[in-house]
């Protein structure tokens, strides 16, 4: 049986050429456990994905966005939960207060550079370079119990 879609954000902040990454280590039966993450999580009822995104960002890391950049839509079919996950994606480079503790795992401003060399989902490692593109993107990437299988994209000129 196929339960009714999620709707979730996935937030990467953004300063001095690094990105807040979050090591998912701290979570109980977490589906991404041990991996980095950019922030983010599922919609509350009547959130917008802005709303939400301002939220789980504020939740995970204690920092207040400004001007969240939506730079594409990624598509996950049956990802977990037997549910297929639509996922906003935003690049956030403005934002204020103090970083705190995470509850989900442990936060760090990593290079831009080091990205691919951390312990990521197979398709951010493609998707990853997309958020500097000038073009919007919606995108599908299919796992299949944990493991990539196949991903496409379609790009929206501005």
């Amino acid at each position: 049986m196929v339960n009714p879609p999620i709707l979730a954000t996935l937030c990467y902040l953004k300063r001095d050429k690094r990105t807040l990454m979050l090591h998912r280590v701290k979570k109980a039966n977490d589906v991404h456990a041990g991996k980095w993450n950019g922030l983010g999580g599922k919609f509350l009822p009547g959130e917008t994905p802005e709303e939400c995104a301002a939220r789980e960002v504020c939740e995970e890391s204690g920092l207040q966005i400004e001007r969240p950049d939506l730079r594409g839509m990624i598509t996950f079919p049956l990802f977990s939960h037997d549910a297929d996950w639509y996922v906003f994606v935003f690049v956030i480079r403005a934002f204020s207060g103090a970083q705190a503790d995470s509850p989900e795992g442990e936060l760090a401003w990593i290079p831009d550079e080091q990205l691919p060399d951390l312990n990521l989902w197979e398709g951010d490692r493609i998707f990853l370079p997309w958020l500097d593109r000038p073009e919007f993107f919606s995108a599908r990437f299919v796992y299949e119990d944990g493991r990539f299988v196949s991903h496409s994209v379609i790009f929206y000129t501005p």
